[in-house]
């Protein structure tokens, strides 16, 4: 019975465990990329901010002293509360594989536990071992586990691992009580190993990693005993000469390298058995490649163990290294001089392919094995291995005596796998076509011998052949049974064939045919083919299995990154290296099939994931290659640029004859000519890549230029924002302006590139610049909004982050996360009301001390013409965010005010006494002085306050005016299209009666969202009638947001020669009236309408109260009067309140006594 076939129990429970040990490892690689950078604790702002809330296993000595720590700090509870809800959903992704690790181990061990005990009939543990698919299986079971020690141990450090697990212990654990968090813990709990270069190996390491779970000793002195001692994959038919037997082992060898972990006393003991295995798998080589092309140096990994050390010493001798490298010197210098001249145009063809198929399988397996060891042995060594002195001196030792440079290990990488990749089309080919030809051979040779027969009938013209019916009957015979061959049983026709073919040597001998030409001519066509015949027979299916077999580049899965740049280098100098780069990564795709057999047998629902990480993988090399040539492509265009913008002249209307030489600029026209030619013919190079399956990932080379010019695009974007958007910490605006625009003379070079490049290499460039720009500005401004927010979009969640196309992240220089935050800061740093004052009606903001003016409009289209609509509109949303903070903030200062007994207290004391506004106060001045003075503490944050909101509104204001006239002259019909479709949405929303039902239909939902996206980018929206955050009625909301105000306004005063601009009273105060008041507006628009026509009636109380006391009095009516006056006129121009509802509470008497003062 089959062993993996369906109704075999025993062979289907293994192979759907092996498979899921490479859908494990896959799934940690691919997580790797995805770990929460504050886990990771790097920087020392990380350390202090998360140290106490991010534990390590040092937790779970003292749960409930770290739990009641956190509590009773609010910090703490503050940054533990943002930790769970950001990262919930990938600490349970985490875990989940980490538990996958034991759970696979625990099922090993059941499996293997089945076995011995008799669950499988007929099967023990030696007779699975017995079995060739069997011994497989079990062998790779137990290396892949070990993998997972190792993949775990190098990818995420130990300390990494415990805070990992503590989170989802502490956020997750109580809803799933039927996770093995205690056994995964230990497990998977610190081994000590670090990757720091400074990090010393720990004792007893991996050895007693491997322990932590344990296994039967028979099974792993079975695994041991196969791996040692028997070709289990059978690769030696591939590779037959005894000197490739290291590399035809070279599999098993690397997962003995492994399972020697689960068996340390070979290592440390058995000096006999390891130098078998040295002798047969690590005689000539000491760099094993493992699963995926992790490398290992023997002669550190085995450098603790006595009997492994001693076993390597015998073979790896100085000597016998010299050998090595010089033979393999010399073996790539001869064999690169072939694979040259067969590559050449018309060298290679079927005919010769078929003919020369065992001298060119010897060929191909020649270069790989010389490729393989040369490519390993050079590899680069990592920091830890280096600190080993023999290691080194032996990869040094290879280096010198090999004679020969890197870039010709590549370059004989780069023939090998074009001409396997050409063998492989070719024989793919003449296997199609086999029968066809066969067939047309054989009535080839069989129409000659017939031919042959009738010339000797001596009745044929012109042939001069006497009759001769003997042998006229002898070729007809012939003829005949070549006629009777059949294609479908080779195994007669094969020998019946040779027959033949001595057949006609004899007959020329016998019967002196050779004198007459033409006969000896057409026999010896017969016998050619007869030959082809035979030859076209022994063309099988095997040798495209061998060709895969031993074209094995899984090896240098990581290695090859190494070879990058001697890649990128031969790109620059000749374009047209990217065929034979892409018969290179058809050869690495290779590597994909040792993790996705099994998975595949075992027909799993992992195998698309698996797939698709391994193709991502491998199609993220391939760009990243083929990037040079998009930032060639750049540094062209840089050039052209700089020509075309500082060199050439523009031609004027009329130009005298004279003077034509001097505006022709010839050598620079050529210039420009040459740098376009050079684009032009890059460009080609990447499309002579044809359409590629990588995987199960189609590249097309067009797709692939347009991205790797987007994402040099976004490199440079990125960077300039980042550069040219930093800005000292008391730089002045004219600074800001002056980094504006030297950013938008960059960001214009770019664009003019663009127009000049995309005719060239037929793209669109517009698109391709706003699409990348769009989204650049868009990633900062929502990284730079989760500040602000609680549930956090990590980057790789973003819409506007591309693993294809990824916008570079920089560190910090301030609290900013990025370029945009940096620029909304300063823009509010140098706006700030406590230095300067806005004025209203020329929108412009000057020093409160020189009165020079800082910012106007234009400086906003200044900002416009270096980030375009998105920037602005981003800025905008930023702003957004900072406002609704400072809402928030206010809005728990008012709760916790409207809360407290005794402010509560006061309040109904005032009510009462005013009555809410219903009638004028006697002594008006000694009332509200004692009202607002216990809130004298308060009004200082009030004011601070309000300035703030104040200040970001006057900034959205400008912001939104501009991209408004952007809008209106760009896209004019698209304004007017969203002004009335935002009208008529209106005009529907009013004319339904209040208590009509809601209507959360999702068009309508979809409907307003969309909405209100274009009318932000377009401008068309007013910040002061925004609602930006929730709030609940209360009773005396309207009584302490009068007080606050009038609190507030003895501050400020009117300037009438500032068209009635509110300025402080005293001179320098750092305070500015318009902030103040756009401020308060917007506080007054959250809250309900009645709070704010309360607000209004207690200010016309005020109001009667001062004028009817004065009259009685003939006093004055005091400062505060007319600041109030004023800022009801001024909340009736920004539309906070109606023209209406003053009226209503403040008496046309009043306003007309005050505005006389």
């Amino acid at each position: 019975m089959d062993f993996l076939g369906e109704n075999n129990s025993c062979g289907q429970a293994v192979l759907r465990l092996v498979s899921r040990g490479n859908a494990i490892i896959a799934e940690l690689l691919r997580l790797v990329d995805y770990v929460p950078p504050v886990y990771k604790l790097e920087t020392r702002q990380e350390q202090m901010q998360y140290a106490e809330v991010l534990l390590d296993f040092s937790y779970f000595k003292s749960v409930e002293m770290h739990e009641r720590r956190i509590e009773n700090t609010n910090g703490l509870q503050e940054v533990d509360l943002d930790l769970r809800e950001n990262n919930l959903d990938i600490l349970r992704r985490f875990y989940l594989v980490f538990e996958s690790v034991h759970k696979y181990a625990v099922d090993l061990n059941r499996f293997i536990e089945d076995l011995e005990d008799g669950v499988f009939i007929q099967q023990s543990l030696e007779s699975v071992f017995m079995n060739s698919d069997g011994k497989q299986l079990m062998c790779e079971s137990l290396y892949l586990y070990g993998m997972m020690l190792l993949i775990v141990d190098l990818k995420y450090e130990g300390a990494l691992r415990e805070r990992l697990l503590v989170a989802y212990y502490r956020y997750c654990a109580d809803t799933s009580r039927e996770t093995n968090i205690d056994e995964v813990c230990t497990l998977l709990r610190s081994t000590g190993a670090s990757s720091l270069p400074t990090a010393k190996r720990p004792a007893n390491y991996p050895e007693d990693y491997f322990r932590r779970i344990r296994f039967r000793p028979q099974f792993i002195s079975m695994v041991v005993g196969r791996l040692r001692s028997d070709d289990i994959y059978h690769r030696s038919l591939a590779f037959p000469l005894p000197e490739h037997r290291s590399t035809a082992l070279s599999t098993q060898a690397a997962m003995l390298y492994v399972v020697l972990y689960f068996d340390p006393d070979t290592l440390y003991n058995q000096p006999a058995t390891m130098r078998e295995i040295v002798d047969k798998h690590f005689a000539d080589n000491w760099v094993v490649s493992t699963y995926m092309g992790n490398l290992v140096n023997l002669l550190d990994a085995w450098e603790p163990y006595r009997a492994a050390r001693g076993a390597l010493a015998n073979t790896i001798d100085v000597n016998v290294v010299k050998t090595w490298a010089n033979s393999c010197g010399v073996k790539l210098g001869k064999t690169n001089g072939i694979l040259q001249n067969l590559l050449k145009e018309g060298s290679l063809t079927e005919e010769n392919a078929v003919t020369n198929v065992n001298k060119l399988l010897n060929l191909v397996r020649e270069c790989n094995v010389t490729v393989r060891w040369l490519m390993l042995h050079t590899a680069p060594l990592t920091s830890a291995v280096e600190a080993n002195k023999r290691a080194k001196a032996m990869r040094d030792l290879v280096m010198a005596e090999m004679r020969c440079r890197p870039v010709d290990v590549f370059e004989l990488l780069l023939n090998t796998a074009q001409l396997e990749l050409k063998l492989k089309e070719l024989y793919k080919v003449v296997l199609a076509g086999k029968t066809d030809k066969w067939i047309v051979f054989k009535k080839e040779a069989s129409g000659r011998l017939q031919d042959l027969a009738d010339a000797f009938t001596g009745g044929m013209p012109l042939t001069r052949i006497e009759k001769n019916e003997k042998l006229q009957n002898w070729f007809a015979d012939m003829a005949k049974q070549v006629n009777n061959l059949n294609f479908e049983d080779l195994v007669l026709a094969g020998p019946r064939i040779i027959q033949l073919i001595q057949a006609l040597e004899e007959v020329q001998a016998f019967h002196q045919l050779e004198s007459n030409i033409q006969v000896k001519q057409f026999i010896m066509e017969t016998q050619d083919y007869l030959h082809k015949m035979i030859k076209m027979a022994n063309t099988k299916e095997d040798i495209l299995i061998n060709l895969d077999v031993v074209g094995d580049l899984s090896y240098a899965w990581q290695l090859i990154d190494s070879y990058t740049k001697q890649m990128q280098d031969g790109i620059k100098e000749n374009p047209s290296l990217v065929i034979k780069l892409r018969a290179t990564f058809l050869k690495m795709a290779s590597a994909m099939d040792h993790p996705l057999l099994r998975i595949l047998q075992a027909n799993s629902n992992d195998l698309e994931s698996v797939s698709r990480y391994y193709s991502g993988e491998l199609v993220a090399y391939v760009r990243k290659v083929l990037q040079i040539i998009p930032e060639t492509l750049f540094n062209l265009l840089a050039r052209i640029v700089d020509i075309q913008t500082n060199k050439l002249r523009e031609l004027p209307t009329r130009l005298d004859k004279d003077k034509m030489k001097d505006f022709a600029q010839l050598d620079e026209r050529l210039e420009v000519a040459r740098l376009t030619h050079a684009i032009s013919v890059f460009t080609e190079g990447i499309l002579q890549m044809k359409t590629t399956l990588v995987g199960i990932i189609k590249i097309d080379p067009k797709q692939l230029l347009e991205d790797g010019i987007r994402k040099e695009l976004v490199r440079l974007v990125a960077l300039a924002l980042h550069n040219d958007c930093m800005f000292p910490p008391k730089s002045k605006s004219t600074d800001f302006v002056q980094r504006l625009e030297i950013l938008g003379a960059k960001m214009d070079g770019f664009r003019r590139s663009f127009e000049y490049i995309q005719d060239y290499i037929e793209i669109y460039g517009l698109k391709i610049w706003q699409e990348e720009t769009s989204r650049i500005i868009n990633f900062s401004v929502e990284q730079e909004c989760n500040v602000f927010l609680r549930n956090k979009i990590p980057e790789w969640e973003s819409v506007y982050q591309s693993r294809t196309i990824p916008i570079p992240k920089f560190p910090p220089v301030d609290i900013s996360v990025s370029f945009i935050g940096r620029l909304a800061r300063e823009l509010v740093r140098i706006t700030d009301p406590k230095v300067t004052v806005y004025i209203d009606q020329i929108t412009s903001w000057f020093d409160v001390r020189t009165r020079q003016e800082l910012v106007n409009i234009t400086v906003f289209r200044k900002l416009q013409h270096a980030l375009g609509a998105p920037g602005v509109a981003g800025l905008d949303r930023l702003y957004s965010f900072m406002i609704v903070r400072e809402l928030q903030s206010l809005q728990r200062t008012l709760d916790d005010l409207l809360r407290d007994k005794t402010w509560v207290a006061h309040y109904q004391a005032l009510a009462k006494a005013i009555g809410m506004g219903q009638s004028s106060i006697a002594q008006p001045a000694k009332f509200y002085t004692q009202a607002t003075s216990k809130g004298a503490k308060l009004w200082p944050f009030m004011l601070e306050t309000f300035q703030k909101i104040g200040q970001l509104q006057l900034l959205r204001r400008q912001l939104a005016y501009e991209l408004r006239t952007v809008s209106r002259f760009d896209s004019k019909h698209l304004v007017a299209a969203l002004e009335t479709l935002n009208e008529a949405v209106l005009t529907d929303i009013k004319s339904k009666p209040l208590d009509a039902p809601r209507d959360d239909g999702k068009e309508q939902s979809f409907l307003m969202y969309e909405l209100a996206e274009y009318l932000q980018w377009t401008g068309l929206t007013e910040p002061l009638s925004q609602i930006y955050v929730g709030t609940r009625k209360d009773s005396y909301l309207g009584l302490a947001m009068f007080l606050s105000f009038l609190g507030i306004c003895n501050t400020f005063i009117p300037a009438p020669n500032l068209g009635n601009t509110l300025v402080p009273r005293r001179r320098y105060d750092p305070v500015d009236g318009t902030p103040f008041l756009v401020g308060f507006v917007t506080v007054m628009k959250q809250f309900h309408a009645d709070d704010t026509r309360q607000v209004v009636q207690l200010i016309g109380q005020y109001l009667r109260s001062v004028v009817e006391t004065a009259k009685a009095t003939n006093g004055d009516f005091g400062p505060d009067a007319a600041t109030l006056v004023v800022s009801l006129q001024w909340m009736l121009l920004y539309g906070a309140i109606s023209k209406d509802v003053v009226a209503s509470y403040v008496p046309g008497y009043v306003i007309r006594a005050l505005q006389t003062v």
